[in-house]
């Protein structure tokens, strides 16, 4: 059975920081939130980050939006959390699972949420920092833990592990929900409201493609390939001299 945009239960972020592009998604009502990284922010070209995160809040006051720490030091993460989570009611102050010495944060990620501030505890791997991550938010303020599926993919990992923990413990945790994260490809959401997940953030075109489910079936969509391959084969001019090869045979 084909799965429409309609039967969808997980809730779709948008992964990406270029303002024209989160306001244009932020008009399609099936769009919950939005997701944000110092990567994506290098990519858009922000430099002024409060002004900018501020702009952005105020031009999607009604939808989550999640915005990373950029410190690698502990006290100055604890500090920019801080500051992060006055910039919007629907905000989410994301921090990383360690530092880049392998320091975890799960102490920090606990005194933060016991004081209000809603954490997505990101760059989530593997089984044990889904466990460490998912007791460090419990009992806090309203929180989310996401892992990086597509990234465990690109590599040939197996995500059903670390992605099954997670839902499971997120049934048990009353404010903790569980992100797919990297996402790669449409398959991907469906996977994810499959396994429970309660969100899932994408790229803004794998999102562009939701509205078609269900609107081909296998055999259409074989068909429309033979077409295009011929039309192609065809606007291409490709020939082939078979007259002097028939006689042969």
């Amino acid at each position: 059975m084909s799965v429409k945009l309609s039967d969808l239960k997980v809730k779709l972020f948008t992964d990406g920081a270029d303002k024209a592009q989160i306001v244009e998604m932020a008009k399609q009502p099936h769009i919950a939130g939005f997701t944000t990284n110092p990567s994506l922010l290098r990519k858009a070209g922000v430099t002024d980050y409060e002004a900018y995160a501020r702009d952005l809040v105020a031009a999607v006051p009604d939808r989550h939006i999640s915005f990373e720490v950029f410190s690698d030091e502990i006290p100055e993460m604890r500090a920019q959390a801080r500051v992060i989570a006055t910039w919007g009611e629907h905000v989410h102050v994301k921090l990383p699972v360690s530092t880049t010495r392998g320091e975890t944060l799960y102490e920090l990620v606990r005194d933060l949420v016991s004081d209000g501030v809603k954490v997505n505890l990101t760059a989530i791997f593997d089984v044990p920092q889904v466990e460490e991550g998912v007791k460090a938010l419990a009992g806090g303020a309203p929180s989310i833990i996401s892992v990086f599926a597509g990234r465990l993919a690109d590599l040939g990992i197996d995500y059903k592990p670390a992605i099954s923990r997670a839902v499971d413990l997120s049934r048990q945790t009353p404010n903790v929900e569980v992100i797919w994260a990297s996402t790669r490809e449409v398959w991907n959401v469906i996977e994810a409201d499959q396994m429970g997940c309660q969100i899932i953030t994408a790229p803004a075109d794998v999102l562009k493609k939701l509205p078609a489910l269900g609107s081909r079936t296998a055999a259409e969509l074989s068909l429309d390939a033979v077409k295009a391959f011929r039309s192609d084969a065809l606007a291409a001019g490709l020939t082939l001299d078979l007259k002097g090869r028939a006689a042969a045979e």
